[in-house]
């Protein structure tokens, strides 16, 4: 390889509009299984959208080592743009030549990335910049693209088709694109995006039902259900096979309560996606959702409903152990089949699986529910409280206000309340810590003064007599009685570090004049 050539290259490379330049996985690992839904989409999508699709592929060959498929990839998307978009053929292949550019240089091929480098020169040339050009046609390109690798990816897409539509304000493909980037964006609370996008978007491509699914979920999420199940039914019968709109249309029937439907139309997807793990863990959460519909019933005599559990539950557990099979990274994939173990009383696996779940990324949400889970794990399965605690004060340590959150302080106060109850050591303690994570500091404060009191009282060198008023030492002396009369039983013996309560009382003594 010439270093002149070489050089040149690094130089202008960075300088092209294509998916090596995009930064698409600079902040996550590229999903596990995008290759294929990229190749779903390409069995299934419009013709004038597989262009879009086989340039992402082939990056996503490139990336996995294989640039010779990458190269093929490329060569499809050149011809649809050919057939598709004849008219517009040098502006639409800009990406498709620079990511050929990037492929061939990074196999070394200096003369034919140099090749595809001019190409790109060619036509920019005419609008001023030699190797990139500002156009609606790419922006939409690169929103399309990063709408596909999703996550992080929405805002950036919702920015490119913004841009895109300032210059062709009634474009219905870059108004679906928008419609669908904003939908995803809202689900954060900070960001409640209206329902007319979507709206506009039916109108411009009343064909497109995916984009009419997504209405009607936004529908049902607005209290309008009935008209959302018509879109749906209809999506439905127009797309009996698209995935993304089975998938979209299983969680419309979950969300109802029609956890049937919803298992129905996910076995219909995985169907087109074999080894789609999403799909597996989905259908494994439904399974779930109707052992506590069954449990909630009272329509089903008590042995019937114990029969039809059990079955359930060994469906659930299938279904989420093919998930994880299938290369699915979620965190709380790992623990909802946890969680199904120990029901089934298998607290070993269940315990190896929560393990798992710890060792991943997580974000504070996710480490929140996940401490959750454990928490009640411990509590409720292993019958170890002390683990419990410590796991449910993590959990409120992350500052997120979830329901896991709430279910925590519950969990907490009632142990707590139940501990004061038969005068366990480091009860007033943990009261205090759930008055501090609640704000109420001076609450918080009498409860530590109470179990710097209750230490005082217990210690066996008589130090709490230069400090206690006698009713209180005499109050001690009956709660050591009683704890010794009273063994505690295992489940509720506390693993706080003693020597650090000593530290507490000490440096208190300390500090007094």
């Amino acid at each position: 390889m010439s270093e002149i050539t070489k050089n040149s290259l690094e130089k202008i490379l960075p300088q092209l509009k294509c998916h090596f330049t995009w930064n698409l996985f600079k902040e996550e690992s590229i999903s596990y299984d995008l290759e294929d839904r990229v190749c779903n989409q390409i069995e299934f999508l419009n013709t004038e959208f597989k262009a879009t699709m086989y340039n992402l592929l082939a990056y996503v060959k490139h990336l996995n080592g294989q640039n010779e498929a990458a190269l093929e990839c490329l060569r499809q998307a050149e011809d649809l743009i050919q057939q598709e978009h004849a008219a517009q053929a040098e502006i639409r292949s800009l990406v498709t030549w620079g990511n050929y550019a990037w492929v061939y240089y990074h196999m070394g091929r200096v003369s034919k990335a140099q090749e595809y480098v001019d190409k790109v020169k060619q036509v920019c040339k005419k609008f001023s910049n030699p190797y990139s050009i500002e156009c609606p046609e790419l922006d939409g390109e690169e929103g399309w693209t990063r709408l596909k690798c999703g996550g992080k990816q929405n805002e950036r897409a919702k920015v490119c088709f913004e841009k895109a539509l300032e210059e062709k304000p009634n474009n219905p493909e870059l108004s679906s694109g928008l419609a669908i980037a904003m939908y995803r964006l809202d689900d954060k609370p900070q960001k409640q995006f209206p329902v007319n996008p979507l709206k506009q978007a039916i109108e411009l491509s009343p064909d497109n039902q995916y984009v009419k699914v997504l209405l009607a979920l936004k529908l049902q999420k607005m209290n309008e259900e009935p008209e959302g199940e018509r879109l749906v039914e209809e999506a439905l019968e127009k797309a009996p096979s698209q995935t993304d709109v089975l998938r979209s249309a299983a969680k419309f029937y979950r969300k109802k309560g029609d956890i049937d439907k919803a298992i129905e139309l996910f076995l219909r997807a995985s169907e087109s996606l074999p080894n789609n793990g999403y799909l597996c863990h989905q259908i494994g959460c439904c399974y779930r959702a109707k052992i506590k519909q069954i449990q909630n019933s009272g329509e089903v005599a008590a042995h019937e409903k114990r029969e039809k559990v059990e079955e359930l539950r060994e469906c659930a557990v299938h279904y989420l152990k093919k998930a994880l099979e299938k290369g699915i990274n979620l965190p709380n994939a790992y623990s909802d089949l946890a969680g199904l173990l120990a029901q089934k009383g298998q607290n070993r696996e269940a315990e190896e699986y929560y393990q798992m779940a710890f060792s991943k990324e997580l974000t504070d949400a996710e480490r929140q529910q996940l401490h959750q889970r454990y928490g009640n794990f411990q509590e409720y399965h292993m019958k170890s409280e002390n683990i419990a605690v410590q796991h449910y004060l993590q959990g409120l340590q992350i500052s997120i206000q979830s329901p896991e959150r709430e279910r925590m302080k519950r969990q907490l106060q009632s142990i707590a309340e139940n501990q004061l109850s038969q005068n366990i050591p480091n009860s007033w303690y943990l009261q205090g810590l759930i008055h501090k994570m609640d704000g109420d500091l001076l609450q918080a404060a009498e409860c530590y003064e109470k179990e710097l009191g209750r230490l005082l009282r217990n210690t066996p060198s008589g130090i709490g007599s230069l400090f206690l008023p006698e009713s209180e030492l005499e109050e001690g002396s009956e709660e050591m009685a009683r704890a010794h009369a009273t063994p505690l039983p295992e489940s509720t013996e506390r693993k706080w570090d003693r020597e650090t309560e000593k530290k507490k009382v000490t440096g208190s003594l300390e500090r007094r004049p």
